[in-house]
């Protein structure tokens, strides 16, 4: 059985066509797959999967934009018979259009656990083998081996404050140079 939306497009060809439309940038078509899926009744899979898009294909903190876009979709909805909140999807998929894209968490995930790209008990044994030590700076006033050390505050400000990057100019910047 096909589910169709609509317009009469197949469901999961709908939902394929918008995601790889976003990591192209293609806004036009993104977003009228996306009001497709939402007008079709299927508002709670578009949301689902345009986060998960924010997710897999996206770089930076567009996952929490997508999420209050979310939160505003669900609050005008909240008392309302009828659907509303078309613009919420709408500026969603101009988001993560316009966001700059990268795959590392799902190549991460992926290579992790398929056994045709990497073997995972093999990588597990290396980590045990050859543990990652615990960075030197690591070691501050919250920690109990910093606190130890005598570590102070200031150091961590002024520490944790040098160690920036990128940096970005700051309010309070002047106190602590």
């Amino acid at each position: 059985m096909i589910i169709r939306t609509v317009r009469g497009y197949d469901f999961f060809e709908v939902s394929s066509a918008m995601q790889k439309a976003i990591r192209r940038a293609d806004t036009a078509v993104a977003g009228y797959f996306a009001l497709e899926l939402w007008t079709s009744g299927y508002r709670d899979y578009v949301w689902k999967r345009l986060y998960t898009i924010s997710a897999e294909d996206c770089y930076g903190l567009i996952t929490s934009e997508i999420e209050a876009l979310w939160q505003g979709h669900e609050l005008v909805n909240k008392s309302s018979k009828e659907p509303k909140g078309r613009i919420f999807v709408s500026k969603a998929v101009i988001l993560l259009c316009e966001c700059r894209k990268c795959r590392d968490a799902d190549h991460l995930q992926n290579f992790i656990y398929d056994k045709l790209l990497i073997d995972a008990d093999e990588w597990l044994e290396d980590v045990r083998l050859n543990p990652i030590p615990i960075p030197s700076y690591t070691f501050d006033v919250h920690t109990r081996r910093g606190k130890k050390m005598g570590r102070t505050k200031e150091e961590f400000f002024r520490d944790e404050y040098e160690s920036l990057n990128p940096r970005e100019k700051g309010l309070f910047d002047g106190l602590l140079e």
